[in-house]
């Protein structure tokens, strides 16, 4: 598996070789520092740790400004360690620098993202519930989630909301994984990669970009 760092630049559009207008996402994945090798022998397990975005050393504690200091590199933004089997060593060395052309022979990637925070939301915009009629005596009860509670299942529990009732509540701001977005074109001398589709989280949100098995 390969995995590379970047942040989401923006969505546009662009024509297939039929002439098809496709939705795509550009990222500016790399360059990433290997900033840490971990193994089986010093960790428990095998990974490699990569570092996106450079940052000021005086935003950076003593021990992260030291940590950059031993990869040769300046202190980064995002950091996040790519898994490895523990029967595969990493083949990298600390301080390389890894650019978009690792995905040159990926025709897939998987996208890692944060997705954009929507607050506190009622069941209509969270799970879409239909919500109540707009008349026959409705009376400010439009949006309600309606009853919460119930004995008709789960007999033996009380009648209180069951565990995963689908209730109002904080939408948004977590991490979402979406799949198999197929590499429309990359950008090796700007490191940029373009995708099919949309991911995670808005303009500016940093992402993780990791090839998939795919035929």
């Amino acid at each position: 598996m390969v995995m590379l760092l970047g942040k989401k630049v923006g969505m546009t559009q662009v024509y297939d070789q039929a002439g098809k207008l496709l939705p795509v996402t550009v990222i500016q994945a790399g360059p990433c520092t290997v900033m840490q090798l971990k193994t089986v022998d010093t960790d428990g397990y095998n990974a490699v740790q990569l570092g996106y975005d450079d940052l000021k050393p005086s935003h950076r504690n003593n021990p992260q400004i030291g940590h950059a200091r031993k990869a040769n590199t300046m202190p980064k933004k995002f950091v996040r360690e790519m898994r490895l089997p523990k029967d595969v060593e990493p083949e990298y060395k600390v301080g390389d620098c890894l650019t978009v052309s690792v995905f040159a022979e990926s025709s897939y990637v998987d996208v890692v993202g944060t997705s954009k925070g929507k607050g506190f939301a009622g069941v209509m915009k969270r799970h879409g519930f239909h919500g109540f009629p707009g008349s026959h005596g409705t009376e400010r009860k439009h949006r309600a989630p309606g009853s919460i509670g119930s004995f008709a299942s789960d007999a033996g529990h009380g009648g209180r909301p069951k565990r995963g009732k689908k209730m109002a509540g904080h939408m948004g701001s977590c991490r979402v994984t979406t799949k198999n977005h197929s590499v429309v074109a990359f950008d090796e001398q700007r490191n940029l990669l373009v995708v099919k589709g949309s991911v995670p989280g808005p303009a500016g949100s940093f992402v993780i970009v990791r090839s998939v098995n795919k035929a």
